[in-house]
């Protein structure tokens, strides 16, 4: 093995070989259980964020688990054509071309961005492999494919003939830059400052006026009432009656409605049921006009008065504020803070537009999904997430599925010259049901233009990529999949939905688990977002970016400038000059170890170092492993004379707990649990204990036998441990397995293919876990007083016992070589009852205490020179702190991040003071 750990020279070479060999490829054999995990498709427009590469992390652990576990597995890969977005990218490059999609027209336009798929579609793919993800690229999918497509028109078709699928005339999300519905997921509500406009309506009868404050006194012209709550008793005598509304020469109803907030404004609330979602709720139950005043520009259009058609909404609004006031009629206007609804991918303000679109009837499909989450077939994990999803399940709403885009699924509709809908597979179908519907021969047909939302052909994923509405060998063997991995955000918008028409179409639930993962935030606790500039991409984390580099290609123009401060940012801490190349397996462990199950997670540079040296620590002990059991007698023949030592029965048995507890982790989606379990037993057990404890054994007198025990069971618990680690460290794992397994009597071409290991409990040894416990023990303790009392490692240093049970002397004749070696003992001396011991420092091993006389070890007067100076540090650093944290400025203006760092940092300090006075007081006492 090379000296050094290298990632960037492993990982490129192992991916391309299980790649070339197949060994990420599900096979239709039904003699295993079958295992499979959907990816969630990311959108084909972009890049892997952090995100990503979280639940990426997840889902190959996932997969490598139940490969290596003998499973039949398939992690489905595949992309989202995401309709919006990838037309928004294409547009935007015709726009700097000089050309639209408009010049081109449909057909060129569509072409288009297939070639720009075929340009830049490849990045997401080049991405996961740089992850390690053990994906079947063989089953690759997009849904735009032609099997994709033939399933959303199948679903289409089918569900509009049953009735649940319909057209008609409802209020959706219109982004006016687009031109097209958009969904609920891609609206971004946020805080913004307005203002709430007080406005007069004069009552008809002539008896004065109502006052009615709006956030939006422009939709006042397509208002159809003014409401109030019933019970409010200001306005009894007005409920039944009509007012005037201004500008418009109109007259309108007052209405009661329980909606109505009587603490909101005057109480008295302007009902525009065309441009607003509560209005239009309210509008159904008292049957009001619907008065749609804008065009698909959110420009006023001809319902409204001569005096405003055509002007823009905001130009409008600021038309009529001045003519309200010019008639007397704007009461005043408040600083106001509201919710401002924006599109995710233009910025612009939404608005609630009222126009002809298809929908799903989503109530008869709801009621069979939700019976399955409360009977168990389908789990959440975490568990309370299910409530957020009965929480929407039961007060769904018909889903809006047409967008007026040119890329995606076409609406499957055709229309005749008197506007009559059919609906068909193709072309020549529905001109079949034409003639059967209306008879006679069929006219000239036209498609509707429009396209379906994402989301629906998102919805029929898990079983779309198997093949349905075929009924393929892998919708046999891999339908319904194991677990859906995926984030909170989409449990309404994709979870629900596949659930939906998973049950509908392909007859069971599309996944057993749904695993929630929490969201991934910056080290500040910020979520990360473009707009922030704290986005890093995960692979600048894998194969390091330097700082130096990074401003040079920032100030070219190479690198958008909010990356680049991203990562200014994110380095500026832990590592100035740059992101090291901290390699896949570092971040992949980090992510592991950072997954709280449905917490949000802080991602922090420091942590993804610790796992890189972690890494160097498993390197590291391979080679020592390597250098003293090649070309030796590892103990392979099984007729071969070997001695196991209490060190080797120990860390075997630790291992079966190790198995055990990680399989038990993963089995429960605790990956930081077993990752936890797997870094303790990695560094502190094997590397920090066994691996020292086999020095002696190796370099010293041991028998044959004792040695040939000890080499065998340094390369077979770490072929074991490796096999362990493999699914959250896939690459080093492999590179060291490679050359160990071997000397472990391990076959087999590569450890992704593996065996698991199983916990063995005919190997736990009590015994030799309390042997090894009490030597850990006395050589800690021995270590500890060399600590507080200053004296170097390499002097050796004489022990005293006192209270030495007969236990514990005989365990000291047993240990006593190791405890030299490890502890640095010179002597090791048991006092007898009464035996009076000298001034000596002291440490407790049970009712044993182990004492180091002072005599001749140390300066006491340097000693306490060195110590007084410490403490007046310490105390000067616990002064600045107390005096930070005593500053009311700094506490209420600071991050709360920074404010609790310091807060920690403060206790640290008075820890260490504490610690430097009672050690000056043990050298004092000599």
């Amino acid at each position: 093995m090379d000296k050094t750990y290298d990632p960037s020279e492993i990982e490129p070479r192992w991916y391309q070989t299980w790649e070339s060999a197949g060994d990420f490829a599900a096979q239709l054999n039904e003699d295993r259980a079958a295992y499979c995990i959907v990816i969630p498709p990311p959108n084909v427009t972009g890049s892997l964020h952090m995100g990503h590469a979280f639940q990426h992390t997840i889902m190959d652990a996932l997969t490598r688990y139940h490969r290596m576990r003998g499973d039949n597995t398939l992690w489905q890969p595949g992309t989202d054509h995401a309709g919006i977005a990838t037309q928004m990218v294409v547009e935007r490059r015709l726009a700097a071309e000089g050309t639209s999609r408009h010049d081109l027209g449909r057909e060129a336009f569509v072409d288009k961005i297939w070639d720009w798929k075929a340009e830049s579609g490849g990045n997401i793919t080049r991405q996961m492999r740089r992850m390690g993800s053990s994906v079947d690229w063989s089953r690759e999918r997009f849904t735009m494919d032609e099997g994709l497509s033939k399933a959303v028109t199948e679903v289409f078709v089918r569900l509009y003939d049953e009735g649940l699928i319909y057209r008609g005339k409802r209020l959706v999300n219109w982004d006016p830059v687009l031109k097209t519905a958009v969904s609920d997921l891609e609206v971004e509500s946020s805080e913004e400052q307005g203002h709430l406009w007080h406005l007069r309506y004069p009552r008809s009868d002539g008896q004065g006026h109502v006052i009615v404050a709006t956030t939006r006194p422009e939709t006042l012209l397509g208002d159809s009432a003014v409401a109030v709550h019933p019970e409010d008793a200001r306005y009894q005598d007005l409920i039944g009656q009509t007012l005037e509304l201004p500008l418009t020469g109109r007259q309108i109803p007052v209405i009661a409605d329980d909606y109505v907030d009587p603490e909101f404004g005057t109480g008295c609330v302007k009902i525009t049921p065309a441009h607003d979602f509560n209005d239009y709720a309210m509008g159904q139950r008292h049957d009001l006009p619907l008065r749609n005043i804008f065009d698909d520009d959110a420009c006023i259009n001809d319902e409204a008065p001569a005096a405003y058609r055509g002007l823009p909404r905001f130009e409008a609004r600021k038309r009529i504020v001045a003519d309200l006031e010019a008639a007397g009629l704007l009461e005043r206007i408040d600083d106001h803070t509201l919710m401002v609804p924006r599109g995710d991918r233009t910025g612009e303000v939404l608005e609630p537009y009222l126009t002809d679109q298809w929908f799903v009837k989503t109530g008869p499909l709801a009621e069979p999904a939700i019976e399955a989450v409360e009977s168990g077939q389908i789990r959440f994990v975490p568990d309370n997430w299910k409530n957020t999803y009965f929480q929407w399940m039961r007060n769904i709403e018909d889903w809006c599925i047409s967008r007026q885009l040119w890329w995606g699924h076409r609406v499957p509709a055709w229309y005749d010259d008197q506007g009559r809908i059919v609906v068909g597979r193709d072309e020549t179908e529905a001109r079949q049901r034409w003639q059967e519907q209306f008879g006679g021969e069929a006219p000239q047909l036209r498609q509707d233009p429009d396209v379906l939302d994402t989301w629906f052909s998102s919805a029929l994923w898990p079983f779309s990529t198997l093949g349905w509405p075929d009924k393929t060998p892998e919708m046999q063997a891999f339908y319904p999949t194991a677990v859906l991995v995926t984030g909170f955000d989409i449990i309404f918008f994709w979870v629900a939905r596949m659930i939906m028409m998973g049950l509908k179409f392909a007859g069971d639930v599309p996944f057993r688990d749904v695993y929630i993962t929490g969201l991934i935030r910056d080290a500040e606790g910020q979520k990360q977002s473009k707009s922030k500039g704290n986005v890093i991409d995960p692979v600048d984390l894998i194969d390091g970016i330097d700082l130096e580099s990074l401003v040079a290609k920032r100030t070219a123009g190479l690198m958008q400038p909010k990356k680049a401060r991203a990562i200014e940012k994110a380095t500026r801490k832990d590592y100035p000059e740059g992101i090291p190349a901290f390699g896949t397996d570092a971040v992949r462990f980090t992510f592991a170890a950072l997954a709280s199950t449905g917490r949000d997670i802080r991602f922090d540079l420091g942590r993804v170092g610790g796992y890189r040296n972690f890494c160097n620590k498993l390197w590291n002990a391979a080679r020592y492993v390597l250098m003293n059991t090649e070309d030796q007698d590892t103990g392979l023949d099984s007729h071969a004379d070997v001695t196991l030592s209490a060190a080797d029965r120990w860390i075997i048995s630790r291992l079966q707990a190790t198995e055990a507890t990680v399989s038990q982790h993963l089995d429960a989606y605790r990956f930081d649990l077993a990752a936890q379990a797997l870094y303790d037993f990695t560094w502190n057990e094997y590397c920090d204990w066994y691996l020292e404890l086999s020095k002696p054994v190796l370099t010293g007198d041991a028998d044959a036998a004792a040695q040939r025990g000890t080499r065998r069971t340094l390369v077979r618990v770490l072929e074991a441990l490796l096999r362990l680690l493999h699914p959250l460290m896939p690459f080093i794992t492999e590179e060291i397995w490679q050359k160990v397994a071997p000397l472990a009597g391990a076959t087999g071409r590569s450890i992704a293919l593996a065996p698991w290991p199983t916990a063995d409990s005919d190997k736990r040894d009590e015994a030799a876990e309390a042997d090894v416990q009490w030597l850990q023990d006395f050589i800690l303790g021995v270590r500890r007083i060399r600590g507080e009392m200053d004296i170097a490692p390499s002097k050796p240093i004489p022990v005293l016992l006192e209270h030495a049970s007969q236990a514990d002397i005989e365990r000291l004749s047993r240990f006593e070589p190791l405890i030299a070696f490890l502890a640095r003992t010179e002597s090791v001396t048991v006092l007898t009852e009464g035996e009076q011991a000298p001034e000596a420092a002291m440490s407790l091993l049970g009712s044993m205490r182990i004492l180091v006389p002072m005599a001749g070890l140390i300066d006491k007067d340097a000693e306490l020179a060195r110590l007084e100076k410490q403490i007046a540090q310490s105390e000067g650093d616990v002064k600045r702190s107390e005096a930070k944290l005593g500053n009311e400025r700094f506490v209420a203006r600071a991050p709360e991040a920074v404010v609790n760092q310091e807060r920690e940092r403060l206790e640290q300090h008075r820890q260490t003071l504490a610690e430097l006075k009672s050690q000056r007081e043990r050298i004092a006492a000599l």
